[in-house]
Formats: structure tokens, sequence, C-alpha cells
């Protein structure tokens, strides 16, 4: 499957985009890949916090939904985290060197915008499953409207 440019997918910018590129997509699910260097955000000089890894599943989540719109034809909106339930990281860090694979599966969408997916983060050619969390988010139709006042509809 040939994957759009990783910053077409979501609503981030510069540095902030902390996805390195798309892998894979359908309907339900979003595979994504960041490598783990010296200039990566949030990286010292032994890597990266594994705490980091909600970020990743969260912007992995927020590329699934710019993928849908796409293939919808429409524009990529904003979404939210609210939150996560267990997420258990199997190391302390991502180090330096690492390519990390970052899979979602969504396994709720409700028509008010919320979502839960199922997340997980594997090192390739190492650690299967060395972060795993179920993650909810939320996007509202109409992002400006909602800062403004804090109506869903």
């Amino acid at each position: 499957m040939n994957m759009p440019d990783i910053r077409t997918l979501v609503p981030h910018s510069g540095k902030m985009v902390l996805l390195d590129r798309a892998i894979s997509a359908d309907i339900d699910d979003f595979c994504a890949e960041v490598r783990i260097h010296a200039g990566s955000m949030l990286a010292d000089e032994q890597g990266v916090g594994a705490w980091v890894g909600i970020e990743y599943m969260a912007q992995a989540i927020a590329a699934h939904a710019g993928w849908l719109a796409l293939q919808r034809g429409d524009e990529v909106k904003v979404g939210f985290l609210l939150g996560s339930r267990k997420y258990e990281a199997q190391l302390s860090r991502f180090a330096l060197g690492e390519v990390l694979r970052v899979h979602v599966h969504r396994v709720l969408q409700a028509e008010n915008g919320l979502g839960a997916f199922e997340c997980r983060i594997d090192i390739v050619d190492g650690v299967r499953a060395a972060a795993t969390a179920t993650v909810t988010v939320f996007q509202p139709d109409n992002v400006n409207q909602f800062l403004k006042d804090g109506n869903v509809g």
C-alpha cells in the first residue's frame, strides 16, 4: 500500500510530528513507525523515556483519523487525547537507534466523536508489545466552536 507522508495525516507541524512514517492503514487499524535518534524530540543521551509512548500512540490515532478523512475527501481535523487506561511499558526507555512500530486498533467510535483504541508499540527486531494501552480520544465536528463554548454538537 502506498501511504501518504505522515505530516499530511496529522494536524501537528514541525518538530511536534513525532512519527516518521505511515506503514499501513484500513478502516479500523493504523501502523506508524518512529526511529529513535539523538535529534528525536524529548531524547537524551540514552534515548527517549518510555512514557513518551503514549504520545506516539496518540499521534498514530490522529494519523488514522487523518487517513480516514482523506479517504472521504475531507480535511484533517484536530482531536483531543482524553486519557489512557493501563499504559504498561516493558522497559524504561526506547534506546537510540531503535525503530518502533506503533499499532492502533479502533474498538469504539461514537457518533459524538468519542473513540477508544487498543494500542501497542513494538520494537522492530526486538521486544514485541514493548508498551500497550487503551487510549480514549475525542474529535468534535467543529473544534473552534467546541473550544469556544464546550458544546459537542
